[in-house]
């Protein structure tokens, strides 16, 4: 696996979400309008953490522990099993939380209880979920770059027919719904592709709970977790001061700008997960180290800038292709949103080896400080600049980030006697 062919895979698979996505926003932003593009977007965002708690937050250590025994099928074997247990222990008990608490959670995220229903169909279903996540994991893990393609192929096809067919008959609530049912089925085809897989053997999940590898595990959870609670939650938070201060409309727009971005700079974001993290977790150089992380620059910075430029400058088309043009005031959050994407993604090239090397401490210091440090600059930014404040404070979050990462990786990047 190298990185050009594994991009090559991730363009695949970022070609059809992107495609799918978008065709599901224009259905949303058309039948539900600003306020159900807001909605959808805090219940990823929920749902995000939701999938985080659900199965102990192994996935990242997952994908490290099982490339880095690849060749060693008796610790794939208890990996695998221990990761079993695990996930389906927090599924159930994230499940339930779901199910019993689900008014409580709807006035949380949508500060109103009548989505109770989506979240608890959530519960029911969220097993399936983080059992799906942990077989991509292992996909990923053992470099199986085309089945992984093809499982997130499907997923972002059966979830964009949920989407089209649940909010053209049930509008928010079935976008809501859509985005819980679609996923559980995905589940189904991951198992019956890794069952073909030629190592599979049901040997590999039967094993006995691994108190050590659990322990290796949790160093990842720990990490995931902060993940989960600091940029979705962040998220969350910043929509309702945008809520509080301009309206439901407002958010739209913001989110729909957030989507926007989420979606081109899949490509890059596909390609870290599924080559970076197995890459680096199996190098063992300092120099090793340094000359994939400049092969990522080289391969990545290119694209961004032309990304980012084609669309500046064709915004305004983007927004009604892809929205209405009741979003037409989105125009107005381009400039400092894309040059937050720009450092966002250059410092994540580096972030990755925090993950790959177990940084726990950095990498849970770094989450928290830049999280809040964002929903912090944003409520200044949009008291003094209104909705474009909003993505002010994005950009200079990230472009604060990208320094801290090169400060943190001085001696590797720039050290080459080491």
């Amino acid at each position: 696996m190298n990185l050009i062919r594994t991009s090559f895979f991730s363009a695949i698979i970022t070609i059809i979400r992107i495609s799918s996505g978008f065709i599901a926003n224009k259905v949303v932003a058309v039948f539900a309008g600003a306020p159900g593009v807001a909605i959808v977007g805090a219940f990823a965002n929920f749902i995000s953490i939701v999938l985080t708690f659900s199965n102990g937050a192994i996935n990242t250590g997952v994908v490290k522990y099982t490339a880095e025994f690849e060749d060693d099928e008796a610790e794939l074997k208890t990996l695998f099993s221990t990761a079993l247990k695990i996930t389906l222990f927090c599924s159930v008990l994230t499940g339930i939380s779901l199910i019993v608490l689900a008014p409580y959670w709807s006035s949380w995220i949508f500060a109103q209880q009548i989505y109770e229903g989506p979240i608890r169909i959530l519960g029911f279903t969220v097993v399936f979920y983080a059992l799906n996540t942990l077989l991509i994991s292992i996909l990923n893990g053992k470099k199986q770059i085309s089945t992984y393609t093809i499982v997130n192929t499907l997923g972002s096809i059966i979830g964009l027919v949920f989407t089209v067919a649940l909010v053209y008959f049930y509008e928010i609530q079935g976008a809501l719904y859509a985005m819980v049912l679609a996923q559980s089925i995905v589940f189904f085809i991951t198992a019956g592709l890794l069952i073909k897989s030629p190592w599979f053997s049901w040997e590999y999940f039967n094993k006995i709970f691994d108190k050590s590898k659990a322990t290796k595990l949790s160093h990842y959870s720990l990490m995931a977790i902060v993940s989960a609670l600091t940029l979705p939650v962040s998220q969350i938070l910043f929509r309702n001061i945008l809520i509080t201060k301009f309206g439901i409309d407002q958010a739209g727009y913001w989110q729909g700008m957030m989507r926007i971005s989420d979606a081109y700079l899949m490509i890059i974001t596909t390609s870290l997960s599924t080559y970076f993290l197995p890459k680096l977790s199996s190098i063992k150089t300092d120099s090793g180290l340094r000359s994939e992380i400049m092969k990522g620059f080289k391969l990545i910075v290119p694209f961004l800038l032309l990304s980012c430029l084609g669309i500046y400058f064709f915004r305004f088309i983007l927004i009604k292709l892809l929205f209405t043009s009741d979003f037409i005031a989105m125009g107005q959050l381009f400039y400092w949103q894309l040059i937050g994407d720009f450092f966002k993604m250059t410092s994540w090239i580096l972030a990755y080896l925090m993950l790959a090397k177990a940084m726990t401490k950095m990498y849970i210091f770094s989450e928290i400080v830049f999280s809040f440090g964002y929903v912090g600059l944003g409520y200044l930014f949009v008291e003094k600049f209104q909705l474009e404040g909003a993505v002010m404070s994005f950009a200079m979050t990230y472009f604060f980030y990208f320094l801290f990462m090169l400060f943190v990786f001085k001696k590797l990047l720039f050290n080459k006697s080491q």
